[in-house]
């Protein structure tokens, strides 16, 4: 089991910057890579970040094209905590973000919600126009 906790989340305006973390506890050494996921109200959960946990991979990082130049996904495998550096935020940016783990390592898998097995309870992460 690997248990998830995630902080930072917080109001900001719009162009600001926040950064989230997620803390990684239990069986860390089964993860291959921490994703991040947001759900706006109504909508479907989807992929922002992702990020290779295992050390030969080189920590490989994955965006969401929505993201892209403005957020970045770190790791301190030491601390066994994942960061997301969110700066230019927008309104739409606004959501839940959950933390997330998986057993799997590669481009084709990082994007896919069902491939992760360990989720954190979220943070609340509101832009204001």
């Amino acid at each position: 089991q690997v248990q998830l906790v995630e902080s930072g989340g917080g109001l900001v305006q719009a162009g600001g910057s926040l950064r989230v973390s997620c803390a990684a506890s239990g069986r860390t050494s089964s993860t291959y890579t921490m994703g991040w996921f947001r759900q706006a109200p109504g909508k479907e959960r989807e992929f922002v970040a992702a990020v290779a946990v295992i050390n030969w991979n080189g920590g490989s990082t994955y965006y969401a094209d929505s993201v892209k130049g403005r957020f970045t996904i770190s790791r301190d495998n030491a601390k066994n905590t994942v960061y997301l550096q969110m700066n230019s935020l927008k309104p739409e940016d606004t959501a839940v973000y959950y933390c997330a783990a998986s057993l799997r390592l590669g481009s084709y898998y990082v994007r896919i919600t069902a491939e992760y097995v360990y989720w954190g309870q979220g943070t609340q992460v509101t832009v204001s126009s």
